[in-house]
């Protein structure tokens, strides 16, 4: 590989200027194709179709949005045929038609990402572009047919991904590695699961995967969805300008809980007022708390010789009586509730069984009725009388209710489930009166969404990225399972990771509770903003907290700086250290135990720094960024104060997740950290 041209003094000036000319160029068509776009009249033919074409225009518009401080390309490939191509953020062309810039995701761009010398695949140079607010400032070349030429590192490739920054995450992709791209890239009826170190590109993977679905696979994703779900609303902030960078303004970003609150929106039981012991959160997450949950819905279909008058469906037509006995009602239920179809799709059906039987009668007795007569009697008092008794209406808010009130209910839909230990477990001590004034926990709303899905089935989107998937419980995995049931997902995490009392042990039983027991495990050990100082001490806490996993390492040419400094008041040090820190480019992370942020954002404000606290609402984000602990999870600063590492993991319920809360902590920097204690370190980290 050539040596990188970014002194002033080394660049061909006709080179460069040649590649900013074009660059200029691409940013003039790309204004032109915008402004054409706003120039269109949206003409469907009416009202309506008005509308859907306005927002479609609206949309486009709003894709093609430059931005100045960027660049429209960051690579170029030359191909044995003599074609060039500038690789970018979006596809640009001309007023001929005629492409300018090619999008990074088109299939013709792979060979940027991919092309080895042993592999060429017809691509004879490779360029990358050096940029500074806007503008072209260096490029690199690399002669895939030289033989000769030595294969190092990039230098422009590794300035970008050490670039210090502030604000929220920026796409990658001029930085894509190739064995990101062939994630970024697998087919879309695949679920992909993703195990990736700190540092490896998890995040930007599936991100910059769903941005490809939707440039290969436009009109599905479109219509059905994609749907990015993070562990918390610091995180999705974080992440939320990567997808309109590319072009992409409509992808739906939630977390796990915003997502099951929002499926009953407006209805009371909904409403998260509730704590509880840890010890229930996690049994209420059970697995086996699915089957519970069907037999509680499913428990409700009534026995024909008790619910029924006389036992059996009787209905009047004219001057004769019909009798469908009850052992015929009993087996049409029977094949209703094993057709693994939802509670209401059964109840739904059950007239027209009903009514279907009493049509053999009629055939029976020398009649010949048609669907008229069916649908007249499906629609009758007496089979309408029949359902009701037979397959009530139900609210989900009051099966779960009573399952956790009524231990009756609960024994008869836990037998051979739960033990008796696990149900004292479940009941509430003290019952409200109503389903309506439950004090309902996060648990429970999970729950909720089972009962819900079980009397209705749940809507699919076309596809789902679920970051920090470790972290979830297997019932909040099913929530997020039936979000995908007609499409694939793409799932990251980080085993070691794992937070919650409740957090997976393996990737397989994380598949298994989404329902894509199918799915391909890929794993990304090697570290590209992580600095190996970081990442080998933040190691040392492997082989407690997941044994099984390989130490990852840092490909990184910098090791970054580890300061670890015992002193008398780490809170009020770190502050002192912030204010110092602010001297050099980049953001901080100022990371503490979640009972300290209170003392650490005074300690920051007599100091006279200037911070957003994140786990306040409404902050306007600054440098300097004081985390509680518990959701540090997929954030990363260019410098990170980490401060008490042992409050941090006395916070959690017990060591595992307080040893693996303070890895997530000591893993967050990408250029430097300094770590403060008062208390003694974990012996881990210790000497």
């Amino acid at each position: 590989m050539s040596d990188p041209a970014d002194d002033p003094a080394d660049v061909p000036s006709d080179v460069l200027a040649a590649e900013q000319r074009h660059l200029d160029h691409a940013r003039a068509e790309l204004a032109r194709m915008r402004q054409h776009t706003l120039s269109l009249v949206p003409d469907g033919g009416d009202a309506i179709a008005d509308e859907a074409l306005a927002w479609a225009l609206h949309r486009r518009a709003a894709s093609l949005v430059d931005d100045p401080a960027s660049t429209l390309f960051f690579g170029r490939t030359d191909h044995d045929d003599g074609e060039s191509l500038h690789i970018g953020r979006r596809h640009v062309t001309d007023g001929r038609g005629d492409p300018v810039v090619v999008d990074w995701r088109a299939e013709v761009s792979r060979g940027f990402y991919r092309a080895t010398r042993q592999d060429r695949a017809g691509v004879r140079l490779r360029r990358r572009f050096g940029v500074e607010e806007g503008r072209l400032t260096a490029y690199e070349d690399e002669h895939l047919l030289d033989e000769d030429e030595v294969d190092t590192s990039s230098a422009i490739l590794a300035r970008e991904i050490e670039r210090p920054r502030s604000g929220p995450m920026r796409d990658i992709v001029s930085t894509i590695q190739p064995e990101q791209d062939a994630l970024v890239r697998a087919d879309a009826q695949t679920t992909v699961c993703v195990q990736g170190a700190p540092g490896t590109g998890k995040t930007a993977v599936g991100l910059h995967r769903a941005a490809w679905l939707l440039y290969a696979h436009r009109e599905r994703l479109t219509r059905q969805g994609v749907l990015v779900l993070g562990p918390n609303r610091a995180f999705l902030q974080h992440i939320s300008a990567v997808l309109p960078s590319l072009g992409e303004v409509e992808v739906e970003q939630r977390t796990v809980a915003e997502l099951v609150t929002a499926a009953a929106e407006g209805r009371k039981e909904v409403l998260v007022r509730g704590e509880e012991p840890a010890a229930v959160a996690t049994l209420k997450g059970d697995a086996r708390m699915a089957e519970v949950v069907r037999r509680a819905v499913w428990s409700a279909v009534g026995d024909p010789a008790q619910v029924l008058e006389s036992g059996a469906v009787v209905v009047t037509r004219g001057s004769r009586r019909w009798r469908v006995p009850g052992y015929l009602v009993a087996e049409l239920l029977d094949e209703l509730t094993r057709r693994g179809i939802r509670y209401e799709a059964a109840r739904s059906l059950l007239p027209q069984r009903l009514a279907h039987a009493v049509l053999q009668l009629f055939e029976a007795a020398g009649d010949s009725p048609d669907d008229v007569v069916q649908d007249s009697v499906a629609r009758s008092p007496e089979v309408r009388r029949a359902v009701k008794a037979l397959m009530p209406a139900q609210d989900a808010g009051k099966v779960l209710f009573r399952l956790l009130s009524d231990r009756e209910f609960l024994l008869a839909s836990s037998q051979d489930v739960l033990t008796e230990a696990e149900r004292d477990l479940l009941l509430w001590p003290k019952p409200p009166r109503t389903a309506g004034s439950a004090r309902w926990t996060a648990a429970d709303v999970v729950l909720l969404d089972e009962v819900r899905d079980q009397l209705q089935r749940t809507a699919s989107r076309a596809h789902v990225v679920l970051d920090e998937a470790q972290d979830l419980s297997a019932m909040q995995l099913r929530a997020v399972g039936r979000r995908c049931t007609t499409g694939a997902a793409t799932v990251l995490g980080d085993i070691a990771q794992g937070t919650t009392p409740w957090s997976a042990r393996s990737w397989d039983d994380v598949l298994g509770h989404l329902g894509k027991p199918g799915g391909t495990l890929e794993v990304l050990d090697r570290g590209f903003r992580v600095p190996s100082a970081v990442i080998d001490y933040a190691a040392r806490l492997l082989p407690r907290i997941a044994p099984d996993l390989s130490v990852p390492t840092s490909v990184r040419e910098d090791p970054g700086l580890l300061e670890v400094l015992e002193v008398p008041d780490p809170v009020r040090r770190a502050a002192a250290v912030t204010a110092e820190l602010l001297g050099l480019e980049g953001s901080i992370g100022v990371v503490v135990a979640a009972g300290s942020a209170d003392a650490a954002a005074a300690a920051l404000t007599a100091a006279g720094v200037g911070f957003s606290r994140l786990d306040e609402a409404d902050e306007l984000p600054q440098r300097v960024s004081l985390v509680p602990a518990g959701l540090v999870k997929g954030l990363e600063f260019d410098r990170v104060v980490v401060v008490e590492p042992a409050d941090i993991v006395a916070g959690e319920p017990d060591e595992r997740t307080g040893l693996r809360r303070l890895y997530v902590s000591l893993t967050r920097a990408v250029s430097a950290m300094v770590v403060l204690h008062a208390r003694e370190l974990p012996d881990l980290l210790a000497g």
